[in-house]
């Protein structure tokens, strides 16, 4: 991916102001210090993606949540089921609910556009007037202004309705497609004083993103997503070894979280791949005493981004 002159001005007047984040490292205590732990441990945000996707999602991820299977959650401001779940948002402060930025419409026969007027984000939108199927539909089609038009949309819709975001997030990785939609995101976050997810572990083989985190940002670690389909016997193993094998830091694992219903089947019509028994096999995973007995054999320290929005406010 080539960067333009353009581009690396933008990048070096982000240096300058921020300033490289490996410096920053080097001079600050560990996140885990900073979070009232020792050094050395193995602290955990267990997430869940794409909640307001469904009622069966928010459904889901609310009994996850009440059974502490989750720490933290993003929401699909776009989507249709939005309003039920930043509803239970705003009026269960306890719970960790970030904003699952969203610029894309992946599914056959569900679709949604954007929180922003269609006519101030026109090269967002396919010629029926949804968000576009595919990221590299997004990354040759928008206009990066208009991308901020929409990212600022879908926060302050969020605030508007009262949920106390914790954490920005993207959805299908939209925004780490382009140097251009990266630095949007990671300014907005600045601007608003929310955390934005940046894991150093998946940002390493792009160093011309890599080179615009700077001192507003705390990065995860690591972090760890299934990410192509298995069956059910294998979901307990899978994300066991992921907790086995968790290094000292700050990581983070994204599940996908439904019920095995008639809408959530409806929804992700032929598409298995984070599909509607995906979804279920997460939800059991991640409420199943076996899961949470190697959480604590482990003794990982579960977190929320919360926690993370208070070390940037000091």
């Amino acid at each position: 991916m080539k960067i333009s002159t353009s581009m690396l001005n933008r990048i070096l007047t982000m240096l300058l102001v921020l300033g490289l984040f490996t410096t920053a490292k080097a001079q600050n205590t560990s996140v885990a210090e900073r979070l009232g732990y020792d050094q050395d441990s193995r602290l955990l945000i267990l997430h869940a993606d794409d909640i307001g996707l469904a009622h069966s999602v928010n459904d889901a991820t609310i009994k996850a949540f009440e059974e502490s299977g989750i720490s933290s959650a993003s929401i699909m401001v776009p989507c249709p089921w939005f309003p039920e779940i930043a509803e239970y948002a705003k009026t269960h402060p306890q719970y960790d609910f970030g904003l699952h930025l969203t610029l894309t419409a992946e599914w056959e026969d569900y679709k949604w556009s954007g929180a922003a007027p269609s006519t101030s984000i026109p090269s967002l939108l396919d010629e029926k007037g949804f968000m576009y199927a595919s990221v590299e539909e997004v990354v040759k089609n928008a206009k990066p202004e208009e991308v901020e038009i929409e990212i600022r949309a879908q926060i302050d819709r969020a605030l508007d309705f009262g949920v106390p975001v914790t954490h920005l997030d993207s959805h299908m990785g939209t925004l780490f497609a382009s140097p251009a939609f990266f630095e949007i995101y990671v300014r907005l976050g600045a601007e608003y004083g929310i955390p934005v997810f940046v894991p150093l572990n998946g940002l390493s083989a792009y160093p011309q993103l890599e080179a615009l985190v700077g001192e507003s940002l705390i990065p995860i670690d690591n972090y760890y997503m299934m990410g192509e389909n298995r069956e059910d016997k294998q979901w307990l193993p899978y994300y066991s070894e992921i907790v086995d094998n968790l290094p000292s830091g700050l990581n983070l694992i994204i599940v996908h979280l439904g019920n095995h219903d008639d809408e959530l089947q409806a929804v992700t019509k032929n598409h298995p791949d984070f599909g509607s028994k995906w979804r279920e096999n997460d939800l059991q995973t991640m409420l199943s005493d076996d899961f949470k007995k190697t959480l604590s054999d482990n003794n990982i320290q579960l977190v929320t981004w919360g926690q993370v929005k208070k070390l940037l406010k000091k």
